[in-house]
Formats: structure tokens, C-alpha cells, sequence
């Protein structure tokens, strides 16, 4: 939680003087944007090629508590969530709006804080922010950020264009975002019922990063272009492994083969999600929030990625009427539900499914 002693009162600026403040120092650095904050609308100009637009809205006890999410890293998540969209359609983000709704509470100090994670996300993936909007709130803090980004009409990766045969790939490692969550969410009830004890996270930092400072995956789409593999589907692994691939499955509609292990889980997830009494495998199927690319591609295709660190194959699609499938690793097949994130809700994760 943000040290509110000593500090300026957003009231102090009033709106306009806030968004001044925040946006005085920023530097453009693509082409592509003629006008940026200051005016009614930016110009922007993508010189031909396909816009590419989504959103999404945190809110303050509904996607991120601010009792241990830094200002700061929450700034960064918020413009990392949004890129990961683009880059699932493969695409390149360009552009961002960031608008905000802020309570009393927080002084101009946390906002500042905000704002420079956001900037250190735009700065490091090279994106503008170009505009938003302030407002004044009475639920708390919300965030809702609009990427903009680009891409060649024949690069474009949709959710409803796998075919049967085809490998599914994923990037990265699962169900670390979730098991971070719990540990954060263990100690915090530690620290309501005794404020003296400090946060045990040594050597933990792997899972706590994954869950407040996620990294959308610009060097995989970097890696497949170089690679001239161009994925049949893609999308981002937000909600859990297994709603990601029944999006796929389902908008193609298609079946699928999950190989439970096949799926990568670091060891560090492992680990907690025994302390909690959690299986590993559920938490990577349903867990969420891990932001690494979920993808289909052609078997001709396979000789290019087989031997990258980076890039698991855990299964492969299959006709419609075959199902969609988890492979247990006794062999086992269970029907593959959606047990996820759900944003009215919320996690629905269970300890079942998996052997």
C-alpha cells in the first residue's frame, strides 16, 4: 500500500493540471504517430496496413490488490496486458490510450508511481502513449487501457484457423502467475493478523514476478517471423491453458489432444502448488495471467521449433468429433474443461482433472 504521508493531493492540480503533469515529458518514437497527447484526437497514420485495436479494463479487488502490487509494477502489467493481445494476432502494437478513474485516497505520488511503470513498459516495447482520459472514482482505482498496433493483412493470426493435424505450441511456462497469487495472497492474511511479520517470499522471486510483472511475448513473434513459421492460430494465454485452447478448438471448430506432460511448469510452480496442495497441472490449465503465446502450426513446421528452450509442443488438433482431450501422464483421457479465470466470478480453479 502507498505511504500516504507527506504527499501532494491530486486536488492540488485538478484534472487537466494531472494529465499535464503526467504527459509533459513524453517522447514519441514511432513514425507512425503524427499527433499525440494534447489535442481532441491523435493522428495516426499506419501507412497501409491493418489496424489492429483491443482493450481491457483492472480494476482495484477484482483483477489486482493493491495490499502487495507495487504502483509501479502494476502500471507495467497493465500496458504488458494489452500488448499481449496484439502480439497474438501477430501483429505489432504501436499505440496506447491509458485512462484512469482515481479515488481521494490516492495522492499524485502513487499516480506518478503508475505512470512510471507504464512508461517503462512503452519505453522498453516501443510503444506511444497518445492519449486517455481522468476521472474521479468512488470504487477505488481503475485502469483502462486501448492498444493500437499493425500488421501485413497475410500475417495476421486469427483463433478460428487451425486444422486438423496441426502441432500446438506453447511459449514460456505455465501456472506461475497463479501460484505467485497465492503466496501473496497467504501473506497478506499473515500480515492483517499479526502487522509485526514481515512477508516470507525468499526465493520465491520467479512465481511473484510472473504474477505482478508479467512480459507479453514480442521475442517469440520475432522468433517465428525469422523462422518464416506463421502460426494457424494463435492466442494469449490469459484465462488458463485449458479455456485458451477450447477458444481455439471451438472458433475452428476442431478437437484437440493435450498431453499433460508435455505442459511446461517450472519447478518453482511445482513446488508451491504442492505447499498449497494444489496440482501442478490444474494450475497451468486454469490458473491464467501467465501471458505466453498459445499456437497451432503446420507439421511441416516442426523441424524449425523442435529444439527451441523456449517453445513446448504439448498436443495437436484433432476433427471435431474425436473431442477435446487431456492426456493424462498415466494415460488416462479426460474431457478438457474450462475451469479458469471468471471475471464476475473469479478464479475457478479446482484441484481436479489431472492424475
Amino acid at each position: 500500500m502507498f505511504n500516504n504521508k507527506g504527499t501532494t493531493g491530486i486536488e492540488q492540480l485538478g484534472e487537466f493540471g494531472l494529465i499535464d503533469h503526467l504527459t509533459k515529458n513524453i517522447e514519441i518514437k514511432q513514425k507512425g504517430t503524427i499527433k499525440s497527447v494534447g489535442d481532441d484526437a491523435a493522428v495516426l497514420d499506419f501507412s497501409g496496413k491493418k489496424v489492429l485495436v483491443s482493450t481491457d479494463m483492472l480494476l482495484e479487488g477484482i483483477h489486482f490488490d493493491l495490499a502487495y502490487t507495487p504502483f509501479k509494477h502494476l502500471g507495467y502489467k497493465a500496458i504488458q496486458v494489452n500488448l499481449s493481445d496484439v502480439y497474438a494476432m501477430n501483429g505489432t502494437p504501436a499505440q496506447v490510450t491509458v485512462s484512469i478513474a482515481v479515488s481521494s485516497k490516492f495522492p499524485l505520488e502513487a499516480i506518478e508511481e503508475l505512470y512510471q511503470g507504464i512508461y517503462l513498459a512503452c519505453d522498453k516495447y516501443n510503444v506511444d502513449l497518445v492519449g486517455g482520459d481522468t476521472s474521479a472514482s468512488k470504487q477505488g482505482l481503475i485502469i483502462s487501457v486501448t492498444v493500437l498496433g499493425y500488421a501485413d493483412e497475410k500475417d495476421i493470426v486469427y483463433r478460428n484457423t487451425a486444422q486438423e493435424g496441426d502441432l500446438i505450441c506453447v511459449s514460456g511456462d505455465l501456472g506461475g502467475a497463479y501460484t505467485g497469487l497465492q503466496l501473496l495472497e497467504r501473506e497478506k492474511l499473515v500480515y492483517l493478523e499479526n502487522p509485526q511479520i514481515q512477508p516470507d517470499l525468499e526465493g520465491k522471486d520467479y512465481i511473484i514476478e510472473r504474477q505482478l510483472k508479467p512480459e507479453a511475448r514480442k521475442d517469440i513473434i520475432e522468433l517465428l517471423k525469422a523462422w518464416e513459421v506463421l502460426p494457424t492460430a494463435m492466442i494469449d494465454v490469459s484465462d488458463g491453458l485449458a479455456s485458451e485452447i477450447l477458444h481455439i478448438c471451438t472458433q475452428s471448430n476442431k478437437g484437440c489432444n493435450l498431453y499433460e506432460e508435455k505442459i511446461p511448469i517450472d519447478p518453482m510452480t511445482y513446488d508451491t502448488a504442492r505447499d498449497f496442495n494444489l496440482d501442478p497441472t490444474v494450475c497451468a490449465l486454469s490458473g491464467g495471467e501467465d501471458y505466453e503465446l498459445l499456437f497451432t502450426i503446420k507439421q511441416a513446421d516442426y523441424d524449425k521449433i523442435k529444439n527451441h528452450p523456449d517453445i513446448s509442443i504439448i498436443g495437436h488438433i484433432t476433427e471435431a468429433a474425436a473431442g477435446r482431450n487431456l492426456v493424462t501422464k498415466s494415460g488416462m483421457v479426460h474431457e478438457l474443461k474450462a475451469q479458469g479465470w471468471n471475471a464476475f466470478k473469479g478464479p475457478q480453479t479446482n484441484t481436479q482433472g489431472a492424475e
